[in-house]
């Protein structure tokens, strides 16, 4: 630690007379418990700190009163700089009190020292020693907030960093203690599901932009990661509130090309699928070019089964293939020949001998039961990518050849 020495004549405390130093030599105790005193009398926060903080300031301010009679003896020397004063104290000093709380401290270190220079000089030369006390207090007061802006530097590096390993964490699927406690180390406190999105990241993807998408996200969500590798870009959000609203402000932050959310997922420590499948959905978006901005991993499930994505495939056969072949009236043969039938009710109708009206009403049990409506292009072409899997899976293959019941 290092504080700029004096840089001109003006700046520089007049030179010292051997009495006033020999005094202030003699009273270093005395000043160093009055000090003390007046910290715990004047100072409530003081009074509270345990032992061990309570000595670490007492330490700082006894080393300011000797440091401050070094410098008065040599003031052009630079064992006057202010590394004495603090020594290994910096790290201890930042987490025990605040910047405000240091200078409170130097105020009172200083006003124990002033009060008593009367005793400490000749009257010929105490406005001289009030004049270097000041001095020694201002480049004091500069020292400390040196200190405090090291520290905030160092703990924001190690943050991000910190804050990088668990968003990598949770993109590999880690789900162990040590990522739980990195993630209260990095101070996430949110309980409600977590949604993880992906897309390209900025151009200019620097602390200013880093700085505005957290400002961003902190209106829209309880707690947010921020992760950069790369062009791209990740964001973990927990506890959003209208999501609709803050898929498509937040997507406007992200650079060009397509931004996939991934489901919901209970807790951070459980967002790993959630990451994955944002991830395997924006590798396929680029095979669905009209798909909308943001879109959903999971309206993607056909065209990331198609670039062998393996939890699409499972989760087209147990949300769709599988409820299709468990539900009554035939409804995986009505729409397996709806589709091959080029979407045609008449068609289909005349195919399985019933009413077009039947038709209707199975296909809208279609949509009751796997959430997906057959009547729309894109959905109907996630039914069918669904009714092919189901058909290649071995689980579903028993199923699908059992005769269907008409009606």
């Amino acid at each position: 630690m290092s504080v700029r020495p004096p840089t001109s004549a003006a700046e520089t405390p007049p030179e010292a007379d051997q009495p006033t130093v020999e005094r202030l030599k003699a009273n270093i105790g005395r000043l160093s418990t009055a000090t003390l005193q007046q910290l715990d009398l004047s100072l409530p926060w003081y009074r509270g700190l345990r032992p061990d903080e309570r000595s670490a300031l007492g330490m700082v301010a006894q080393k300011g009163i000797s440091s401050f009679v070094n410098w008065y003896q040599r003031p052009a020397s630079p064992a006057w700089v202010l590394s004495d004063v603090f020594g290994t104290a910096p790290t201890e000093l930042t987490r025990s009190i605040s910047l405000q709380k240091a200078l409170q401290l130097i105020r009172v270190v200083v006003q124990v020292v002033e009060d008593r220079v009367p005793e400490l000089a000749g009257s010929e030369v105490q406005s001289k020693l009030r004049e270097a006390v000041l001095r020694y207090s201002r480049e004091v007061a500069f020292a400390a907030a040196d200190v405090y802006a090291r520290a905030a530097e160092t703990r924001g590096a190690w943050d991000t960093r910190l804050e990088a390993l668990v968003v990598d964490a949770i993109l590999r699927g880690e789900s162990s203690d040590a990522l739980r406690s990195r993630i209260a180390a990095v101070g996430w406190t949110s309980t409600a599901p977590v949604t993880v999105m992906v897309g390209g990241s900025p151009a200019e993807a620097n602390a200013t932009f880093v700085n505005e998408l957290r400002r961003a996200t902190g209106r829209l969500a309880e707690d947010t990661l921020v992760g950069i590798q790369g062009e791209r870009l990740i964001l973990v959000l927990g506890g959003l509130e209208d999501k609709a609203f803050s898929y498509t402000r937040l997507s406007e932050l992200f650079g060009p090309g397509p931004v996939v959310y991934g489901p919901p997922a209970p807790s951070l420590v459980e967002a790993g699928p959630s990451a994955q499948a944002a991830f395997a959905g924006l590798t396929a978006a680029r095979a669905w070019p009209a798909a909308p901005r943001p879109v959903a991993a999971d309206d993607l499930w056909p065209e990331r089964v198609m670039s062998g994505d393996a939890t699409a495939r499972t989760a087209l056969v147990e949300s769709i293939y599988t409820p299709l072949l468990g539900a009554s009236n035939g409804l995986a043969e009505t729409l397996s020949a709806y589709l091959s039938l080029g979407h045609s009710l008449e068609a289909t109708a005349r195919e399985l001998f019933v009413h077009a009206n039947t038709v209707r009403y199975r296909l809208r049990r279609v949509c009751d039961v796997t959430g997906w409506d057959p009547m729309l292009p894109r959905e109907a072409f996630v039914l069918q990518t669904a009714l092919v899997v189901g058909r290649l899976a071995p689980a579903g293959k028993a199923a699908a050849e059992k005769p269907a019941t008409r009606l």
